[in-house]
C-alpha cells in the first residue's frame, strides 16, 4: 500500500537548507494500522504531504496504492487522492457549508449521482455519530464534533487508505479516545490507516506498529 525507499526532503538552498526527512525507508502493507510518532518538527507532516503529492521528495522513491508518486503526472494527482481519505488536526471544514454539505461536496466533485450522494453522506455522518448535526455549520460544532465531521468527509468515498495528521492534537483525552476508537473501527473494516501524532500516550494506546521519527530520521519501527 505504501513504500518509501531512501526518501529525503530538503527545504531551502545554500546556508538556509533544512533537512525535513533524511533517508527514510519503510513499507506499510494493505490493511495495516500504523502510527507515525515524533515531536513537533520531526518531519511527520512533511512525510504525509509526500504521500498525497503535496510535496515531492528531494531524493528517493515513493509508491502509494501501486502508483509511483514521484513520477506521477500532475494531471493524475487527483486520481491518487481519490484512493485516500485525509484528516487534518484543524478539520479544515468549509465554513459556509453545513456539515452535510461538507461531506457531500466530496462526492459532488467525484461526479457521484445526486441520489447516491445524499444516501452516502448521511450514512457517513451516522457512522461517526453526527446525524443530529447534519444541518449545523462548522462554527456551531465542538472541536470533537468538527473532527468527527472531517472524518466523515474522508470516509464518504470509501478510501482504501486513510491518512490522519495529528487528528487528536487539539482534543481532550476523552474525545481523543473516541476519535481513535472510530479510526480503529474503520481499520477493522479493511481500510489501511496511517496516523501521525506527537503524543506518546496516543501512540502507546493504539497498541499497533509505530514508526518513530526524530529530526527527520526514522529511528524505530516497532510492533
Amino acid at each position: 500500500m505504501i513504500r518509501l525507499h531512501h526518501v529525503s526532503k530538503v527545504f531551502g538552498e545554500g546556508s538556509g537548507r533544512v533537512a525535513a526527512l533524511a533517508d527514510v525507508s519503510f513499507t506499510i502493507e494493505k490493511g495495516e494500522f500504523v502510527a507515525l510518532y515524533g515531536a513537533s518538527g520531526a518531519g511527520k507532516t512533511t512525510l504525509l504531504r509526500l504521500l498525497y503529492r503535496d510535496e515531492l521528495p528531494s531524493e528517493g522513491e515513493i509508491e502509494v496504492a501501486g502508483l509511483d508518486v514521484t513520477e506521477l503526472r500532475r494531471s493524475s494527482v487527483a486520481g491518487l487522492r481519490r484512493a485516500m481519505g485525509i484528516v487534518f488536526q484543524d478539520a479544515k471544514l468549509l465554513p459556509a457549508r453545513t456539515v452535510f454539505e461538507n461531506v457531500a461536496f466530496v462526492l459532488k466533485v467525484l461526479g457521484t449521482p445526486r441520489r447516491e450522494i445524499t444516501t452516502r453522506a448521511l450514512a457517513s455522518l451516522k457512522a461517526v455519530g453526527l446525524s443530529s448535526r447534519a444541518q449545523n455549520y462548522p462554527h456551531q460544532l465542538s472541536q470533537g464534533e468538527a473532527q468527527r465531521a472531517s472524518l466523515a468527509r474522508a470516509l464518504v468515498k470509501s478510501p482504501a487508505l486513510l491518512l490522519a495528521d495529528e487528528p487528536t492534537g487539539n482534543l481532550d483525552d476523552e474525545i481523543a479516545a473516541e476519535i481513535l476508537d472510530l479510526m480503529k473501527g474503520i481499520w477493522l473494516q479493511g481500510t489501511t490507516v496511517f496516523l501521525a501524532t506527537h503524543q506518546a500516550r496516543v501512540a502507546s494506546e493504539l497498541q499497533t506498529r509505530t514508526l518513530t521519527l526524530v529530526g527527520g530520521e526514522l529511528l524505530k519501527d516497532e510492533g
